[in-house]
């Protein structure tokens, strides 16, 4: 035994393994601190560890049976004592330099790491960890506002919907002031009747000011009371209780308006494509109004029977106003909504939308929100991405501050083969609208588009604290999809409510794991139950299975069945991976999208 160890020695296998160690060491810390820096895929930087330990007992065995000699390797029982005495030798001081200096760096390399995780750790608390700091971690500019909900004191509760109308418009018109933070509808209005004092909620918001009051409608009369506070210790800077007759209810809030600008010290926007965007009719007509916002009020409750509800509102508001142009665009968005509830009724809702929505632009053309309708009615209806961008684009143009407008020009150029242009956009909606779980879920699918998917699990946790929903959880399983983990995979595709989604989420889950005849028999269930109605995730399950012709086949179908999710073919990381086939240049030709090829050289 004691030559055996002797032989090792004299071999060098002892020198191999401290050596291999401390390289192998030092590769490990490398790639772990370059693969999150340079956004490579995660499943990176486990295929190098996997590689060092298998490489361990390949070289114990090398170094055993082989020396190096001036002619290069050869086996030990070829080399004799003299040719091993010429060998080049490395003194055991010079070896030791080596491995210390190798030491050294892995170690310097294992503290940055650890100091820039705790740095991350200690950031977390404050950090929606999505690459976007949460309101309550930002600094706050002194001139930012939210709008809270306006107290219903008017004894009924049917009149809610003209209490936050009024709101809704003090967001919209203050939003067109130059250099001031106003926070959107969603985010302030989780502050309806809440017990948070006014710093909670500015810090929960990330704004200087608060605006609050109460409004009551009585007959012929309305009387508004408005408060702007300091958020940090609730003091008041600007009050005023207004009682005015119903039919000088514009008036009213032009005058609120614009004294709680003058107490902020700022000014309307003054660019030569803003233009001033309001919810009044052409003709001042209140009834109009008042239909208006009730329609309004019932889309913001987001279910088909509210869309429906809507629909009604916004013709009554018609009626009343022939020229309402707002109200023939809500009308059209909502519609175009509707389209999406039930086949049977897709084509009459459509056809409807678009009557409507050409209607509002030939009335007012200079109006953001028949834009916005437009830009989701082509997409819908013509599957028309170039024509949706160019929409957008000019709803942003004339409402630089629409968040929906920019969230929307975002995805846009996302779906145009830009997901990465879209990140920010989407961050600036999101520090807008903090509470606002939808901004959420554009970031997510960008992330994920570009393999940034730990920011994008990051996302989905944040999201998970404002609003639970099946695409969520959808979208949580197909992270790990990603990731190659089918186990997380399938425990978070059972938390989805059975359906559609649920079915999908397993059948992706099943495709990345070992047991073939579960794969199998989940992509035959989702073909059998969604085939007619669901042809584009389907190709997203046989990209899975790594079978292309399945993939374009598919693909093919769903644009024979006008599935407008193909316009997310750009941001989809299941179906990027075939980017580089022909074939899916062919498509996106069809489909008026561009070419990979194009969007290279759009990049340059």
């Amino acid at each position: 035994m004691r030559n055996f160890f002797a032989e090792l020695k004299r071999r060098n296998v002892y020198k191999v393994a401290v050596a291999y160690g401390v390289v192998g060491w030092l590769v490990i810390q490398v790639t772990a601190t370059i693969v999150p820096a340079l956004h490579l895929p995660d499943g990176l930087t486990t295929a190098i560890v996997v590689l060092v330990l298998v490489g361990f007992p390949i070289a114990l065995v090398v170094s055993w049976a082989f020396e190096m000699t001036p002619e290069g390797m050869k086996r030990t029982a070829d080399v004799s004592p003299e040719d091993i005495r010429s060998n080049p030798y490395w003194s055991k001081r010079k070896f030791a330099a080596f491995i210390v200096v190798l030491a050294v760096i892995g170690a310097g390399l294992l503290v940055f790491r650890l100091i820039g995780t705790d740095r991350r750790a200690v950031r977390s608390e404050s950090d929606d960890q999505s690459g976007h700091r949460s309101a309550a971690s930002l600094p706050v500019p002194e001139k930012s506002i939210a709008v809270l909900p306006l107290a219903n004191e008017g004894g009924e509760k049917d009149e809610q919907y003209f209490s936050d109308g009024l709101s809704e418009d003090l967001i919209t018109a203050l939003s067109q002031f130059v250099g001031l933070k106003v926070i959107g509808r969603t985010s302030s209005f989780q502050f309806r009747d809440s017990k948070d004092d006014s710093r909670t909620i500015g810090e929960k918001l990330g704004v200087a000011n608060l605006l609050q009051g109460s409004v009551r409608r009585a007959g012929d009369a309305v009387r508004i009371s408005a408060e702007l506070i300091k958020a940090v210790d609730g003091s008041t800077v600007w009050s005023q209780h207004y009682d005015r007759p119903y039919k000088d209810l514009f008036k009213l809030q032009d005058d609120i308006t614009g004294a709680v600008a003058d107490a902020l010290k700022t000014r309307l926007l003054d660019t030569s494509e803003a233009i001033a965007q309001n919810d009044r009719p052409p003709s001042g007509n209140l009834e109009a109004y008042s239909a208006m916002l009730q329609g309004q009020f019932h889309f913001q409750r987001d279910t088909a029977e509210d869309y429906r509800k809507a629909v009604a509102s916004f013709k009554e508001a018609i009626a009343h106003d022939p020229r309402y142009a707002l109200a023939y665009a809500r009308l059209a968005l909502t519609e175009t909504f509707l389209s999406d509830d039930s086949p049977v009724t897709a084509k009459q809702y459509l056809e409807a939308a678009r009557t409507d929505v050409e209607k509002a632009l030939a009335l007012n053309p200079d109006l953001a929100a028949a834009h916005n309708a437009r830009g989701v009615f082509v997409l819908f209806a013509d599957i028309d991405v170039k024509g949706t961008e160019a929409e957008f684009k000019r709803a942003v143009q004339l409402a630089p501050n629409d968040l929906n407008a920019i969230a929307s020009l975002a995805q846009a150029r996302a779906a145009l083969g830009h997901p990465e242009a879209a990140i920010e956009p989407i961050r600036k909606a999101i520090a807008a609208d903090p509470l606002s779980a939808n901004w959420y879920s554009l970031l997510e699918l960008d992330l994920m588009a570009v393999g940034r998917l730990d920011e994008a699990e990051a996302a989905v946790r944040r999201e998970m604290t404002l609003h639970t929903s099946n695409g969520m959880l959808s979208r949580s399983s197909g992270i790990e999809v990603l990731r190659g983990n089918a186990e997380a995979a399938f425990e978070r595709a059972e938390q989805i409510p059975a359906g559609e989604l649920r079915d999908f989420a397993f059948a992706n889950a099943r495709q990345i794991g070992t047991d073939h005849d579960a794969a199998d028999a989940a992509l035959k269930t989702v073909i059998d139950r969604y085939a007619a109605t669901s042809a584009y995730y389907i190709s997203r399950t046989y990209a899975l299975r790594k079978e292309p012709d399945k993939v374009f086949e598919w693909l093919d179908r769903a644009w024979a069945q006008r599935d407008n999710n193909i316009s997310i073919l750009y941001y989809d990381p299941f179906l990027l991976r075939y980017k580089d086939d022909p074939r899916f240049a062919a498509l996106c030709k069809k489909i008026g999208l561009p070419t990979p090829a194009e969007v290279a050289a759009s990049k340059t």
